[in-house]
């Protein structure tokens, strides 16, 4: 594509969904849930079709020398797109946000005035090698009222190819203006920049990937941007805890799935509670994971035979992605909840405690986005929420803040119904 034209291209593309996004926001939502029904039986269908395009992504990320959490994060399998396709119904089951009461008020002059919710408008969604936020952003920016532009990574473009094709046709078929949802047709970092330039018919842009992607993000928008820089997550474990809910927990946070955002990095252990620690740091072991381990932890477990290297301070404000973790041992949860606050990245963090007490300090101490009693980390998402999906976690502090669903898709506006009044 030549270069030249892709101004023009990108303007063109976000001229046309902001026509659309004013087309969404008065469409009914029989309308937008026969549109989500029709999308998650195509996706099914066309299972073969998907996973066809997703090998040559694989096949050319794997020429690319990609890592092995990106390419996870890039695969499909048929029980991917079966989850895709349950999360796709799953919003259309969900309360239409549009038009929703936020508040009604009663002003001196007597008039009715109300808040309701509306759509933002248009949405750009920057986003790297998870193919399914095509459809998540889609459907959820869909759902909401608003037109959304996606720019996936060039890792995942034949991927994202296929999904927006099956996306279009079934706007298509409802009579839903296709321009609701658009691809940019290039992973030219031009058309990047071009996209970040459109304030004048984009409203928001939400950027999905590593940190990098972010803050170039950030630092060339013209429009306003949610985002998460990193996602630095902990676990800690407190001095009267259940054994077995803190090595279940512990393992699911950190080997469920380690390349995403909510995966843990830190496991935080009270000195009182040094005792569980080599199990629990073999428990680890056995699953793979390379230990990282500040003086005190490295002491607990010398002897026991379980490989380990030396973490340095910055480790634990490191997101890995990958199957490694931090161990530090705190004299206390007050200790825990500082280091959290300062080494994390206010995303995710949960304890493990008996003590109702301790529980509620933790929830209250920790200024992150979703703080956890005895769960793990990984419920930290939007599916889990029961908002269908997500088109992302914020850890902004305006507007929006967690995994973002519909609700966070929508601003407002008063509206006021009058008899005649007249200001004096």
């Amino acid at each position: 594509m030549n270069d030249q034209n892709l101004p023009l291209l990108i303007e063109s593309i976000a001229k046309s969904a902001r026509k659309a996004s004013l087309e969404l926001a008065t469409l009914n939502s029989e309308k937008k849930n026969q549109f989500l029904r029709d999308l998650a039986d195509a996706l099914e269908a066309n299972t073969d079709t998907i996973l066809k395009a997703n090998a040559v992504d694989i096949d050319n990320a794997k020429s690319m020398e990609l890592s092995p959490p990106m390419i996870e994060r890039l695969q499909f399998t048929k029980e991917r797109i079966a989850q895709m396709a349950v999360g796709v119904r799953q919003v259309a089951d969900l309360s239409d946000p549009v038009g929703e009461a936020i508040e009604q008020m009663n002003p001196p002059r007597g008039f009715d005035l109300r808040k309701i919710r509306v759509p933002i408008g248009v949405i750009g969604i920057i986003y790297e090698s998870r193919p399914n936020v095509t459809v998540d952003c889609a459907i959820l920016c869909l759902k909401s009222g608003n037109a959304s532009i996606l720019r996936g990574g060039k890792e995942a473009f034949s991927s994202n190819t296929c999904l927006i094709q099956i996306i279009q046709s079934c706007l298509t078929k409802n009579d839903i203006n296709p321009d609701a949802v658009q691809l940019i047709p290039t992973t030219d970092r031009i058309a990047l920049n071009e996209l970040l330039k459109q304030d004048q018919y984009i409203h928001c842009i939400i950027p999905r990937g590593g940190e990098g992607l972010i803050r170039f993000t950030v630092e060339n928008s013209r429009i306003p941007v949610i985002k998460h820089y990193t996602g630095v997550c902990s676990v800690y474990i407190d001095e009267d805890h259940d054994y077995d809910t803190a090595e279940s927990v512990t393992i699911n946070s950190k080997c469920q799935r380690p390349s995403v955002c909510n995966a843990a990095e830190n496991l935080l252990i009270h000195q009182n509670a040094l005792s569980s620690l080599p199990k629990l740091a073999q428990a680890l072991h056995e699953q793979g994971v390379e230990l990282r381990v500040d003086a005190s932890a490295k002491a607990a477990l010398t002897g026991t035979g379980i490989p380990m290297v030396d973490a340095s301070d910055e480790d634990f404000g490191e997101e890995y992605n990958d199957m490694i973790i931090s161990i530090g041992v705190v004299p206390d949860m007050k200790s825990a909840i500082e280091l959290i606050n300062t080494k994390g990245s206010a995303h995710t963090d949960c304890i493990i405690t008996e003590d109702a007490q301790n529980a509620q300090d933790f929830l209250n101490g920790v200024d992150s986005a979703t703080v956890l009693h005895n769960a793990t980390t990984r419920f930290s998402d939007g599916f889990e929420f029961g908002l269908g999906a997500e088109i992302g976690i914020s850890t902004d502090r305006l507007h929006a803040r967690g995994p973002m669903g519909l609700n966070e898709l929508c601003t407002y506006k008063y509206i006021v119904h009058g008899k005649g009044e007249i200001k004096e």
